[in-house]
């Protein structure tokens, strides 16, 4: 099956005539799909954001009690959830306390105002009447059959990097599109052209494998004297089935988990394209994902080149949460990597996949154990008002008897998560606390090729280091006034490095650790005696501290000093970062390159 084909069956396009079956086959999908709801009005998400949600999920940890409004384990959430979240928390405990949290109320309900109409206010001073009557808005609509919103995005910043002397600079400009037609049918578009500057740890983040990837990009094009010119564009359509189910289709992002790092679904690569559904109703949420990546990339230091389609791969993904009473959630899911044109399997699209309620595992094996198969759990414990523990655990492969037998056997592959939040530490208001472990054992992740691999753009799903690795990671975040937050992120981490790809250049042996999940497992260095770190030591001591001021709704002004050491036996890996920097940024979420 051919690369096209396979692209236009994950976008739902009209699939060449050649495949009859599959296009039949998606023909009945799309109609069983697309039933009409009449009575059941729809939501856009909230985009995906680390700060914006930590205002969100700080308030379910405050209460000491899962919320039922949403399923905090997956992300993006709804409008329309995170409005009926924070009413019912302030109507059954007194969590809104503080200046700092009463502002928090408000900014969020004027964020989303369409579902809280009662509880906002007006712009005092619209500019030219009709621009900015909300506070959220620089226009809308808002009709009984029509809803829309539309906002600027902007982000400008310089920098220093003091690795290389170099001045660097962030130019963003776009625009955010959202609404509902006759309260049916929700949309989203995002639309940026950028132009940046990157420091070099950043820079050498993907060129280390001899591969040039911007992290959370896609395609991107030189500009100008070490810069980077790419596009961003993120959209999809939203529908209820029932009252119950709803579901998307479209091209963004997606984040399973409770932590600062997600080792089964994470945000850090760029948005695919998916058809995602959600049932939630009782104690229960399933969540089921079908998405189009990018395997292979033909890039350079100067940018992507070439003509030709990049090569399609897919991940089908679905989790069962449900809550055991009202402090615990556990959630367990499974997800399946898979590529049409993939010469294992012969290049047949595997359709039970498309199957939302099946298990992945025994299919895999079913046809021979040519696709990359994970599956593991994510739970979480409000043990107390303010204090709460989450975790994620990850099955790539094992065999029990070499597990028992300690012998580092280089399949055995899994990956644990264990972390805390702890709000308003110590009685003080606002100032919350998060500490978190990973651990990935070697090989996790990889499989026999590309169109395997836990990746999309060749970067990966999950966590930014890969695999064969730990670390640790502390997070400290203050709001001392409404419109001030300071948030200071650390972690040390240790992990097992390959071959630079420059030191091969210069005539290095090729050499495979288990580190980079881009290169086939079946290129490992040996069978038994692998542990976590092996290869080129690398330790990675990082810190960032963010000062973010709202000059108005969703307008800051944030200055950054970023300061990273990297140390190992290598002299590639072995160099240190200060970093500066100072920007203004509107209705988008700071960039962070925290790996």
């Amino acid at each position: 099956m051919t690369a096209k084909y396979a692209s236009e069956l994950a976008l739902g396009l009209n699939p060449s005539e050649s495949y009859p079956i599959l296009r039949r086959t998606l023909y009945i999908l799309c109609t069983l799909f697309c039933i009409e709801s009449t009575s059941f009005a729809q939501s856009t998400n909230a985009p995906l954001n680390e700060e914006y949600y930590h205002k969100i999920d700080r308030y379910e940890v405050k209460a000491g009690r899962i919320v039922e409004e949403l399923f905090t384990t997956v992300k993006p959430y709804k409008r329309s959830a995170i409005v009926a979240m924070i009413d019912s928390l302030q109507k059954k405990e007194n969590v809104f306390q503080s200046a700092s949290d009463k502002f928090n109320l408000e900014y969020l309900r004027n964020d989303n105002w369409e579902w809280s109409r009662a509880e906002t206010s007006d712009s005092k001073k619209p500019f030219l009447k009709n621009l900015f009557k909300k506070k959220s808005d620089l226009y809308y609509v808002d009709k009984p059959d029509f809803d829309l919103h539309i906002n600027p995005v902007m982000y400008v910043g310089m920098g220093k990097d003091s690795r290389t002397n170099a001045t660097l600079f962030t130019n963003t400009r776009g625009v955010e599109i959202r609404g509902m037609i006759d309260k049916k049918i929700g949309f989203y578009t995002y639309l940026t052209d950028n132009q940046e500057r990157l420091p070099q740890y950043v820079t050498d983040y993907s060129g280390i494998y001899g591969y040039y990837t911007v992290p959370h990009q896609g395609f991107w094009k030189d500009f100008k004297n070490g810069g980077v010119d790419f596009f961003e564009a993120r959209a999809y359509i939203d529908w209820n089935i029932s009252k119950h189910i709803w579901m998307q289709f479209g091209h963004d992002r997606t984040n399973i988990g409770n932590g600062f790092r997600s080792l089964i679904f994470s945000d850090f690569a760029p948005p695919n394209l998916f058809l995602r559904a959600n049932l939630k109703i009782w104690k229960l949420n399933y969540f089921f994902q079908l998405s189009r990546m990018t395997a292979q990339v033909n890039s350079s230091p100067t940018g992507n080149t070439g003509n030709k389609r990049y090569p399609d791969k897919f991940m089908a993904f679905h989790q069962v949460s449900v809550n055991l009473g009202k402090k615990f959630n556990l959630a367990f899911f499974e997800s399946v990597i898979f590529a049409p044109q993939d010469s294992i399997n012969g290049g047949a699209f595997e359709l039970s996949y498309l199957n939302p309620v099946i298990t992945y595992r025994p299919i895999e094996q079913q046809n021979g154990s040519s696709d990359n198969v994970v599956l593991g759990l994510d739970w979480k414990w409000l043990a107390r008002k303010r204090l709460s523990f989450y975790g994620q655990f990850v099955l790539d492969e094992f065999v029990l008897k070499n597990l028992l037998a300690s012998t580092g056997w280089w399949a055995n592959k899994f990956a644990v998560q264990g972390g805390a939040k702890y709000i308003d530490v110590a009685g003080v208001s606002n100032l919350d606390l998060q500490l978190e472990g990973n651990v990935v054992r070697p090989f996790t992740y990889s499989h026999a090729n590309q169109f395997t691999s836990y990746t999309n753009y060749m970067q990966p799903i999950a966590h930014p280091l890969g695999a064969n690795f730990y670390e640790l990671a502390a997070i400290i975040r203050y709001q001392p006034r409404p419109k001030l937050s300071l948030t200071v992120k650390s972690f040390y981490a240790k992990t097992g490095r390959d071959q630079a790809a420059a030191n091969i250049a210069a005539g290095a042996p090729f050499v495979n650790w288990g580190g980079d999940i881009n290169k086939s497992y079946n290129t490992r260095q040996q069978e038994y005696n692998n542990k976590i770190g092996q290869g080129y030591d690398n330790t990675i001591i990082y810190s960032d501290l963010l000062a973010s001021y709202m000059l108005r709704h969703n307008f800051f002004i944030d200055l950054r000093q970023t300061i990273r050491y990297s140390s190992s036996v290598n002299t590639y890996f072995n160099n240190n970062s200060s970093v500066t920097s100072l920007s203004l940024r509107w209705n988008i979420a700071s960039r962070s390159y925290d790996f």
